[in-house]
């Protein structure tokens, strides 16, 4: 009797401690690791392990920030994922930022998101395979350089209005499941690229950004061998084998993320 008292005192100690460690979720205070913070949010009467969607803030913005995006977090979260938003650290003219172009001094962003994904692992479950990597403009340029030096730690990347910049890569490690949001009318990220900074720096070419993903997939053809409309998006997709395939989405809008995307990121996702 005494050993079986013991034992339920120990799980009840054992659930108490879970529940203080994940007392970070919602809209408490942001989660914290080694190297940083991260906010995150999870689906109703969610099946263990929960697919997670990773959305990295722009330029100036926060994890809070991205959360007060209800409609997309909340077209997420109907679909089932949980999703986490970090806070970047590099800071330049007082905004916040990641550190994604080469030779940048900061964080290793690639080791934070692992201690992040760990970490959210352990306190609330999200899976480690149904992974996305998603990002905003400057998250978008972050998700695009994580892509190409470590794609092997998320299941799929989803950029919106961010590529690489100049020069860009020559090549990525590997094959990788891509997700392109770009505005037709963006002229903070213009398709074409722009330069920065008093010409210091210069955003690369968002095509020629694809033409290195069709090169490290694999693809037989720079032709999509899929091209649609969606309502006034603009489809293109590549299926280069599988783990390899890119869809483009073109939509009429300028540096926003669209009303849309958490349906078509989705469905594009679970498609494979």
């Amino acid at each position: 009797m005494k050993t079986s008292i013991m034992a339920v005192v120990a799980v009840a100690a054992a659930m108490t401690g879970g529940a203080a460690q994940a007392g970070c979720h919602e809209d408490l205070a942001p989660c914290e690791v080694s190297g940083g913070e991260y906010h995150i949010t999870l689906p109703h009467d969610a099946q263990r392990p929960v697919p997670v969607v990773v959305f990295l803030h722009g330029y100036g913005g926060s994890g809070a920030g991205t959360m007060k995006n209800t409609a997309m977090i909340d077209a997420l979260k109907a679909r089932g994922y949980a999703v986490i938003a970090p806070n970047a650290t590099r800071r330049r003219n007082g905004n916040r930022s990641w550190v994604f172009f080469p030779g940048w001094e900061g964080r290793d962003e690639a080791a934070f998101l692992r201690d992040v994904m760990a970490d959210a692992g352990d306190r609330f479950g999200v899976s480690r395979r149904d992974t996305v990597l998603a990002g905003f403009s400057a998250g978008g340029f972050m998700v695009n350089y994580l892509a190409c030096a470590h794609p092997d730690d998320f299941a799929a990347y989803a950029p919106v209005s961010g590529g690489f910049w100049r020069p860009q890569p020559e090549r990525c490690a590997a094959p990788v499941r891509l997700f392109h949001t770009h505005g037709w009318r963006d002229t903070t990220v213009p398709l074409e690229g722009r330069y920065l900074g008093g010409r210091q720096f210069q955003q690369g070419d968002i095509y020629a950004g694809l033409e290195l993903w069709r090169q490290t997939n694999g693809c037989e053809s720079h032709a999509p061998e899929k091209s649609w409309q969606n309502d006034k998006t603009l489809h293109r997709r590549w299926g280069c084998g599988v783990g390899a395939d890119i869809e483009f989405a073109l939509f009429p809008g300028g540096h926003s993320v669209p009303k849309s995307w958490a349906k078509l990121m989705v469905d594009w996702f679970e498609a494979q």
